[in-house]
C-alpha cells in the first residue's frame, strides 16, 4: 500500500478531524499571533480552534484576497512573518469569468521555506498514493516561470530520490525524443499537452504505446477526471492516466490513488474538505453537488482558511479500497461556479463540452466561442479533424449529441487543421464574440 506518511494516511475519521484540531490550534496560535490579513478578518471574533466549530469562522474568497494585494501591494497582508523569511513567489496567470470575459487580475503567493517544504510534502502524498516508485523516471515538460505549475512537483520529486527529466525550453518533437532516450515511465503534464505529445507522436509516426511511460499524472485541468479525454490520453500511451488537483493559493490538495481509478482524494491530512451549497453556505450532504471550501494546514506564511475555491464537486467521505479514509472527490472537479456557460437556457460547464468533443476520435482539438450578440448566447464550436475525415458527417454526428445530452445544439465549424492553438500548460480554448 503506498503511503507517504503512514501514521496519518491510515486514520479513521475520528483519528482525522483530532489531527484537523491539533494542526489547526498550531497554526491559529503562529498565525494569529502577526498576521494582518486575519487580524482583522477575525477581530472581535471568539474562536477555539481545538473545540469550536470550523463553520463558526467566515469565508475566505479570491476576490477578498485580490482586492487586499491590491490595497497593500504588491503582495497584501497575508503575511505571517517578516519578508526576509520568503523564499518563493508564484503568480497566477489571472483568471477569466466565461459568463463576461473579464479578467480578475492575477495573485502572487509568497511561500516561505516551511511552507514550500510542506507543499513537497503534499506531492509526496500523490507520488505514493499514485504508486509511483524509486525506480520511476519522471518527465516534466513545462518550462520555468513564475506560475505554479509542476514546481513543487518538480522539487519533491528530487527531494524523494526520484529520476527526474526536467524537458522545459524544448519544441513537443523534441521533448518526444527526450522522453524516448531516457526511458522516461511517468510524464506529468496537462491533459491538453498529453494529448499534444500524442498528435505530435501520431505526425512523426511515433509508437507512443510502446514507451515506458506508464503513468501519465495530469492536473490544471478538469479533464483528468473526463472519462473520454483519460481514455484518449490512455490509449495514446498505453498508461495509466491519474488525476491531481490544486491551486497556486491553496496547494497541491489531492490526488488519485492507485487501487481506485477515477475520482480524486483530498489530502485530508492537510487540509480540511467542506462541500457548502454556493448560495447559502450551510453544508451539503455526501454525495450532494456543492462548492468545495478548502483549509490548508502546513501552510503558515500565508495560509488560507474556509477558502472557496469556486470548484463544483460531489464529496463521500467512505473509506477506500487503498486502506484511506480521506474524502474523495467523485469525477474529480466538475467545473467551476465562474465558468459556466448560459446557452440557450441551458446551464453547462466547458467540462461537459469537452467530454462530449472527445468522444469522437476524429477531432483533434477544438475551440469554444461564445456568440452574445443574439438574444440567446449561441455556442459555436471550431474543430480541427484527423486526415480522411468527413466534416460533414462529423458535425452532424456531434451535433445529435449535444442535442440528446446537453439540451442544445451548436454551430460547428470545421476549421484547417493547425488553425487552432496548442497549450503546453493550462488550455484557454473559450472566446466572447
Amino acid at each position: 500500500m503506498g503511503y507517504f506518511v503512514a501514521e496519518e494516511e491510515r486514520l479513521d475519521r475520528d483519528g482525522l478531524g483530532a489531527l484537523h484540531r491539533r494542526k489547526l490550534a498550531a497554526m491559529f496560535e503562529e498565525v494569529l499571533s502577526t498576521n494582518r490579513f486575519y487580524q482583522n478578518k477575525y477581530r472581535g471574533l471568539s474562536f477555539d480552534a481545538s473545540c469550536d466549530p470550523l463553520d463558526a469562522l467566515p469565508l475566505a474568497t479570491r476576490d477578498e484576497i485580490h482586492g487586499d494585494q491590491m490595497s497593500s501591494p504588491p503582495y497584501g497582508t497575508n503575511l505571517t512573518y517578516p519578508m526576509d523569511r520568503y523564499v518563493r513567489l508564484h503568480q497566477t496567470s489571472g483568471t477569466s469569468s466565461l459568463v463576461t470575459g473579464e479578467s480578475a487580475g492575477p495573485l502572487r503567493w509568497m511561500d516561505t521555506a516551511e511552507s514550500w517544504a510542506w507543499f513537497r510534502k503534499c506531492w509526496g502524498v500523490i507520488y505514493s498514493g499514485g504508486g509511483i516508485e524509486k525506480s520511476d523516471r519522471i518527465f516534466f515538460p513545462f518550462s520555468f516561470g513564475p506560475f505554479i505549475g509542476f514546481w513543487a512537483g518538480f522539487e519533491a520529486a528530487v527531494e524523494q530520490g526520484y529520476f527526474v527529466l526536467p524537458a522545459g525550453g524544448m519544441s513537443t518533437s523534441a521533448r518526444l525524443q527526450h522522453l524516448l532516450v531516457n526511458e522516461a515511465t511517468v510524464l506529468n503534464c496537462t491533459p491538453t499537452y498529453a494529448l499534444r505529445l500524442a498528435e505530435v507522436a501520431s505526425e512523426e509516426g511515433i509508437d507512443l504505446g510502446g514507451s515506458r511511460v506508464r503513468i501519465v499524472l495530469v492536473a490544471g485541468e478538469p479533464g483528468g477526471s473526463i472519462p473520454a479525454t483519460r481514455v484518449r490520453i490512455a490509449e495514446a500511451f498505453g498508461a495509466r492516466v491519474l488525476d491531481h488537483t490544486g491551486m497556486t493559493e491553496i496547494g497541491s490538495c489531492s490526488f488519485e490513488c492507485a487501487e481506485s481509478p477515477g475520482g480524486v482524494h483530498v489530502i485530508e491530512s492537510e487540509f480540511i474538505p467542506e462541500v457548502l451549497d454556493p448560495d447559502s453556505g450551510s453544508a451539503v450532504a455526501d454525495g450532494e453537488l456543492g462548492e468545495l471550501v478548502l483549509t490548508n494546514l502546513g501552510r503558515w506564511g500565508s495560509p488560507l482558511i474556509r477558502y472557496r475555491t469556486g470548484d463544483q464537486v460531489r464529496m463521500t467521505r467512505e473509506r477506500c479500497g487503498c486502506g484511506r479514509w480521506f474524502a474523495r472527490l467523485c469525477d474529480g472537479i466538475l467545473g467551476r461556479t465562474d465558468d459556466m456557460l448560459y446557452i440557450r437556457g441551458n446551464n453547462v460547464f466547458p467540462s461537459a463540452v469537452e467530454g462530449l468533443v472527445r468522444e469522437f476520435g476524429e477531432v483533434r482539438e477544438f475551440a469554444i466561442e461564445v456568440n452574445r450578440d443574439t438574444a440567446l448566447a449561441e455556442l459555436v464550436l471550431k474543430l480541427e479533424l484527423a486526415g480522411g475525415s468527413d466534416g460533414v458527417d462529423v458535425a452532424k454526428r456531434i451535433s445529435t449529441r449535444f442535442r440528446d445530452r446537453l439540451q442544445f445544439s451548436p454551430k460547428i465549424l470545421v476549421v484547417e487543421s493547425g488553425s487552432l492553438p496548442r497549450f503546453e500548460m493550462k488550455a484557454r480554448r473559450v472566446a466572447w464574440r
